[in-house]
């Protein structure tokens, strides 16, 4: 392993979690990279949402989709938390706006109505159309959180609140052992597909360039600073989509520095504990960026 690499690690470790890497220069395709289990299989969690979004705005500028064509967000879809998903009333949006709120914020139920709208099979062609092999979704988050609830014994419709409470009553072994956080049973990829997946929205190779602008518009306005963005200075951009379940802590997105270059990131943990709120994890994945993309800014133009 690279010294940077052993560096990076041992972050990781002094947060306690293992930690999951993949960088590399957008635009760039056989230039240097850094990797700590680059080809691991992870779960992805609400990373998931980026090749999501990046069906919805394929579908958009095909003129399938009417972007301004306003829908209702029902009681089906508020399982609790942030946005429309945690609403105590329907919320009425356009598709756009619910595209937003699904990246910015990371906003279940305007994901999961999206993600009824463009398709699975839509989602599965960006995928295919991409080469990313590794990469696997299973549904979207009705569907994760109904496989936790199946996991801990629970049953029939989820109202609001009902996921935390589920959550809350299970005991630790039982939430290790769920479904949801193993990769081979749940929504997962690899750091590397996803560094491949984030270097081709970049390079308007994931679809039609207004699409691919849809996608890199909606990431630059993500709301959560605390992880990758908590390893770089104003001045550095940072484009990216998180992902957090019990124990798991992600974030996956592109960097970009004043003088214009740009690296695909993806950073992917899995802590030793449990916890709602492990700051450590959060702060490990913003200084596993930082070294990974400072070692590749630090190297010289790559012809």
């Amino acid at each position: 392993m690279s010294v940077v690499g052993e560096e990076i690690e041992a972050v990781f470790a002094g947060a306690g979690a293992q930690g999951f890497v993949h960088a590399r220069e957008v635009g760039v395709p056989d230039g240097p990279e850094v990797g700590v289990g680059a080809d691991a299989p992870v779960v992805l969690a609400s990373v998931f949402k980026i090749p999501v979004a990046l069906a919805y705005a394929r579908e958009v500028v095909a003129g399938r989709l009417d972007e301004t064509e306003r829908t209702r967000v029902t009681a089906r879809y508020r399982i609790g938390g942030i946005g429309t998903a945690g609403s105590a009333d329907d919320v009425e949006m356009t598709w756009r706006d619910l595209a937003r709120f699904m990246l910015t914020m990371s906003d279940n139920a305007a994901t999961d109505v999206v993600f009824h709208r463009v398709g699975q099979a839509a989602v599965d062609r960006v995928l295919s159309d991409l080469g990313l092999s590794r990469t696997r979704l299973i549904g979207c988050c009705e569907d994760l959180f109904a496989s936790v609830a199946a996991d801990l014994g629970a049953s029939g419709d989820m109202a609001s609140g009902d996921i935390e409470e589920i959550l809350a009553a299970a005991t630790p072994e039982q939430l290790w052992k769920l479904s949801a956080l193993d990769p081979e049973r749940t929504t997962s990829s690899t750091p590397r597909e996803i560094t491949t997946l984030l270097d081709a929205v970049w390079t308007d190779r994931a679809g039609e360039p207004a699409a691919c602008e849809k996608v890199r518009a909606i990431m630059a306005q993500q709301i959560w600073p605390h992880r990758i963005s908590s390893g770089f200075p104003s001045g550095v951009t940072i484009a990216a989509k998180t992902g957090t379940l019990p124990a798991i802590r992600n974030e996956a997105g592109v960097v970009t520095y004043a003088d214009g270059r740009r690296f695909a990131v993806a950073v992917f943990t899995r802590a030793a504990s449990l916890e709602d709120r492990l700051p450590a994890v959060d702060r490990s994945i913003g200084e596993a960026a930082r070294l990974a993309v400072g070692h590749l800014h630090a190297l010289p133009v790559h012809p």
